[in-house]
């Protein structure tokens, strides 16, 4: 598996830069600009996204041949989706969150990098920094969330849905599948995500909990990486991805026992909308 990080500005990316030198990241992986779009959806697609976009794509054609700010990323989508049009492409797209934001403008990002998110993708998975921030208060009794923290729980959530990518399991499910079997049609590619167990370390050494109970968890509203409730609509397809020492059969028998839960429902024409995977 291949990453690729990129920015307009150096300073966005010190984590990185660490990553290189303990060896975790090539330096020709790494490449960011001269300028700083100031998070400003126009400057990194229109204006100083242009200068990097060719370098970028340079790169990631090279990592290609060998196995993406808002602007400058739909920037890349666009060019991308047409160098490798036969190539499923999954996204992941943090919004903004009103009440804890650095920038003015990044709910004008968000609504601008949406068509690039809904024309050059087939599958996108939204993660709410809002969502992410109860979840940290909450779960992991972290009172005052840092951008750590969330960036941790968004780092864990993109690492499960590309596991099949790196280990074997006794119900694989490669990242394909998530568009033949959770895309009805596709336009309709936008993922609800749910991520547990979440809890604070300081209860991690002595609470040990079932595969009913982590599943039960998954579907309940203060779980999801976005601020909604399932409970009030109905779902059209579930991907349930297990990390662990789980049996297919102990698996099959959670599957049943939410099929009769009424809090979880399918619309009429998916009764058996689950695709599941199991990774060790």
């Amino acid at each position: 598996m291949k990453s690729f990080n990129y920015d307009t500005a150096t300073i966005s990316l010190p984590l990185c830069w660490c990553s290189y030198s303990i060896g975790l990241a090539l330096l020709e992986q790494l490449i960011s600009g001269k300028k700083d779009a100031a998070r400003n959806f126009a400057c990194g697609h229109y204006s100083i996204g242009k200068e990097i976009v060719n370098l970028c794509l340079d790169r990631i054609r090279k990592l290609a041949d060998n196995c993406t700010g808002s602007g400058l990323g739909s920037l890349l989508r666009v060019r991308l989706s047409v160098d490798y049009s036969k190539k499923s492409k999954l996204g992941f797209a943090v919004y903004p969150s009103p009440q804890v934001f650095t920038s003015v403008v990044e709910p004008y990002n968000s609504v601008l990098s949406a068509r690039s998110l809904l024309e050059h993708t087939d599958v996108s998975v939204l993660l709410y920094n809002e969502a992410i921030y109860d979840i940290c208060r909450c779960s992991l009794d972290v009172e005052r969330p840092t951008y750590t923290n969330v960036n941790r729980l968004v780092s864990q959530v993109i690492s499960f849905l590309t596991t099949s990518l790196k280990f074997n399991g006794a119900l694989n499910v490669d990242v394909i599948e998530f568009q033949t079997n959770l895309v009805p049609y596709p336009k309709i590619h936008f993922m609800l995500s749910s991520y547990a167990p979440v809890i604070s370390a300081e209860k991690a050494y002595h609470e040990q909990l079932s595969a009913v109970e982590i599943t039960n968890s998954v579907f309940e509203p203060s779980y999801m990486m976005v601020k909604c409730n399932p409970r009030h609509g109905k779902y059209i397809a579930c991907c349930l991805m297990y990390r662990g020492d789980f049996m297919p059969k102990d698996i099959n028998v959670v599957i049943a026992t939410i099929k009769t839960k009424r809090t979880i429902q399918f619309v009429d024409w998916c009764h058996t909308g689950f695709k599941c995977g199991n990774f060790i």
